[in-house]
């Protein structure tokens, strides 16, 4: 049967002590909201509804990356009732499960979620409560139990007695699952007459009981799936968690760790077998490593593709593609669509940006080549540039097979140097290069013999 996800996303988070929402900020590498919705689309959620309130138009922003989200804004933000009732008037939701999640919850796994959808699929049940038993169950409300299974009442923090508190261990961890008919049928009749006049959902509960339906529990055997995000503290933790879980799969996998603990992989990088990672590397996006490669120390990548037996040392690289056998850094930048073809090597205080490095190609030190295609078993000498911007476009420079560039040289692009040729250092290339010749643009040098010595004499003297 379809299911929907409903995502409540509208709240500030005014402990989060920030000018964006609270379910933007990022766990790993992607904001809160976007773990939720990953789970809810992973769980087979037929439509994910994210319902925006506080930063709307940067939620939005966000969530138009994600073609399968419909966001709708909930304009008055009174309660988590009212906004559960703004999403079904607004896209019309009325069959199926329903699974109701907090924004900030970026543990909970797919497998929960269509477990909690399929406990109120069948029609024995009208609506769900996730549950789980922390270790400190204090501040959450409790789940009492009938003695046929189905849930007799939530007590509430503030009205546990000491027995309750200490015999009642089922946690609510704030999500719920309806029936859809039910829900739309009776959201309505959720009411504000509370201290703070809001239409809380937790109330759907007894209305759904009072029209003689039963609610069920779905328990998560790992109550971390179930914690969510107030604070940037709880941020912090939940992303160590995240990072752990993460860490482990690949070490499992066959991925070796110095450091697990400085070591930040994003849910979506693939590694492969033999790869050491070492201490404070990040893999972001939707980055792959090949097999027998040695990352880091300091290395980050974004959105990159390495292939096997890669050596890439504090190096930072964002959309590029890396061959094998290639060896990078320290201290090198790859960016904007960089390719870096086998066996080829780029060295210390490097950047490379939309440009091709051929096979076999070597661009040892302090030089930047943007904007340029280069052949294979090129040679750029140490301090040389693509002078690719004119002030107002970008222009390439083509680099043939077996062409050496001596240090200092700066090629001023659109300019082309041929299969083979040699540019000597210093040189400033202005004019394109024939296969097989030299450029060589220089002053001509002058050497008067003496000199220094005859001139320091007459600073002595005083003399002009």
């Amino acid at each position: 049967m379809p299911m929907t996800a409903i995502i409540l996303a509208a709240g500030e988070g005014t402990r989060m002590k920030s000018r964006h929402p609270k379910v933007m900020h990022k766990l790993l590498d992607r904001p809160l909201v976007s773990w939720v919705t990953r789970a809810a689309r992973e769980a087979g959620a037929e439509r994910i509804i994210v319902v925006v309130g506080h930063g709307a138009d940067e939620v939005r922003a966000h969530l138009a990356n994600e073609n399968d989200v419909e966001c709708v804004e909930q304009t008055e933000r009174l309660g988590t009732g009212h906004a559960t009732r703004v999403a079904l008037e607004a896209t019309g939701v009325c069959s199926g499960p329903v699974v109701i999640l907090n924004g900030d919850l970026p543990l909970v796994s797919p497998e929960t979620v269509r477990a909690f959808a399929e406990s109120v699929g069948t029609g024995k049940h009208a609506a769900a409560i996730l549950t789980m038993t922390p270790p400190d169950p204090f501040g959450y409300g409790r789940v009492e139990l009938a003695a046929d299974g189905t849930v007799a009442r939530i007590v509430e923090q503030r009205d546990c007695t000491a027995e309750q508190s200490a015999g009642l261990l089922e946690c609510n961890a704030g999500c719920y699952a309806f029936d859809g008919a039910l829900l739309a049928s009776h959201i309505a009749e959720i009411g504000n007459d509370n201290a703070q006049h809001e239409y809380y959902l937790p109330d759907m509960v007894e209305i759904l009981r009072g029209h003689g339906h039963a609610t069920t529990i779905v328990h998560c055997d790992d109550y971390r799936e179930a914690l969510g995000v107030n604070s940037r503290v709880q941020l912090a933790e939940l992303s160590a968690l995240a990072r752990d879980a993460i860490n482990t799969r690949l070490m499992e996998q066959g991925v070796t760790m110095l450091d697990p603990a400085t070591t930040w992989i994003g849910p979506d990088v693939t590694v492969g077998r033999d790869t050491v990672l070492l201490p404070m590397t990040m893999l972001w996006g939707a980055t792959t490593v090949g097999e027998e490669c040695v990352l880091g120390p300091n290395t980050r990548l974004t959105n990159c593709t390495v292939a096997d037996n890669v050596s890439l040392e504090e190096t930072v690289g964002v959309d590029v593609t890396i061959e094998k056998d290639v060896t990078c850094g320290p201290r090198a930048y790859l960016r904007g669509g960089a390719h870096v073809l086998e066996g080829a090597h780029v060295g210390t205080h490097v950047e490379i940006k939309n440009s091709t490095i051929g096979r076999g190609s070597k661009v040892p030190h302090l030089s930047y080549i943007g904007d340029c295609t280069m052949g294979a078993g090129v040679n750029i000498g140490g301090g040389s540039i693509t002078c690719n911007y004119d002030g107002v476009h970008k222009n390439r420079t083509t680099i043939g097979d077996n062409v050496f560039v001596g240090s200092d040289t700066m090629m001023v692009a659109p300019v082309t140097i041929g299969d083979g040729a040699l540019v000597g250092a210093s040189s400033c290339v202005v004019k394109d290069v024939p296969a097989d010749a030299l450029y060589l643009e220089r002053a001509d040098q002058r050497i008067v013999e003496g000199y220094a010595s005859r001139r320091l004499e007459r600073l002595k003297k005083g003399d002009a």
